[in-house]
């Protein structure tokens, strides 16, 4: 098995925290790579600007899909480093408590929310309308904090050990995350602090509606259940024929057959080779084999 096989055997094996990783990763390569090409030839890279979240609600109008693209997309190294360790530390904890089903639910709905946040937030605000037509956003960073602030409603005294400082609770870490992201709004990256605000409103809100016994993760599973059935090919149908128990059972089934051939040459006989059924000729080539 070549590394290839073995990173599509991984994927398809792994979990829901496993694909994600992979999905991102695999976008962050693809781009990176087809990105040399393009500077190569002294090419303008357009893909960027057609796979992130653009500000402006006519730029997103004709691009409706960069509302789910945005949230697995990345361009630099550090970026998708931060990212994916966060996204394998927290997916790892969450999953000691929901399943893999809620994991991908609070990843993308946790995304999309977090990109409304973006964009309504530059709409909104007078500071953004003179940069509002050129801003963009990617990353997951929204999904993953979604993630933080669902353990931290959930489990907030679960303790993770943080290098330099020991052991921290979750609810310690998803309020510190928070502040900081409303005191980077003023910042220089104030469309991906909004996106923050907008993911950790989604964990809070998702704990919240679980707890009152409702599942909002249900319709994405459902489109994602759907999806997997229309691009997975139907298994061929594979005709099985069970094998004698015992010598009796044994040859009472070569008798029968013994019986049915003798039946068929018969008719051969009397009406020739075209007299026979489908079933008929099936049998006698099987039987001849």
């Amino acid at each position: 098995m070549n590394i290839w096989d073995e990173i599509k055997e991984s994927f398809k094996e792994g979990s829901a925290l496993t694909r994600l990783i992979y999905i991102n990763l695999g976008v962050f390569l693809l781009i990176r790579i087809v990105n040399v090409f393009y500077f190569l030839a002294g090419a303008e890279f357009p893909f960027l600007d057609w796979l992130a979240l653009p500000a402006d609600f006519h730029t997103l109008a004709s691009r409706p899909w960069t509302l789910i693209t945005y949230m697995f997309l990345h361009f630099d190294f550090l970026h998708i480093l931060f990212n994916v360790l966060w996204l394998y530390w927290m997916g790892q904890i969450f999953l000691g408590y929901f399943d893999q089903r809620k994991l991908i639910a609070v990843y993308l709905l946790g995304g999309i929310t977090g990109g409304l946040f973006y964009v309504i937030g530059y709409n909104s605000f007078p500071v953004f309308s003179q940069i509002i037509t050129d801003s963009r956003l990617l990353g997951a960073s929204a999904s993953v904090i979604a993630i933080v602030t669902a353990l931290a409603v959930h489990a907030p005294n679960h303790s993770i050990h943080l290098m330099f400082v020991g052991p921290v609770k979750m609810k310690y870490i998803a309020l510190v995350s928070v502040l900081l992201y409303v005191i980077g709004i003023s910042s220089t990256n104030a469309g991906g602090n909004l996106a923050h605000l907008g993911g950790a409103f989604w964990g809070i809100a998702y704990i919240a509606l679980l707890r009152k016994g409702s599942d909002p993760g249900k319709g994405i599973n459902w489109l994602l259940n759907g999806l997997k059935k229309l691009f997975t090919p139907k298994p061929k149908v594979k005709i099985s024929y069970r094998k004698p128990t015992n010598d009796i059972e044994y040859n009472r089934l070569k008798n029968q057959e013994q019986v049915r051939i003798n039946e068929i040459l018969e008719k051969i006989s009397k009406s020739g080779y075209g007299s026979l059924s489908k079933e008929e000729k099936e049998i006698l080539f099987r039987m001849g084999k």
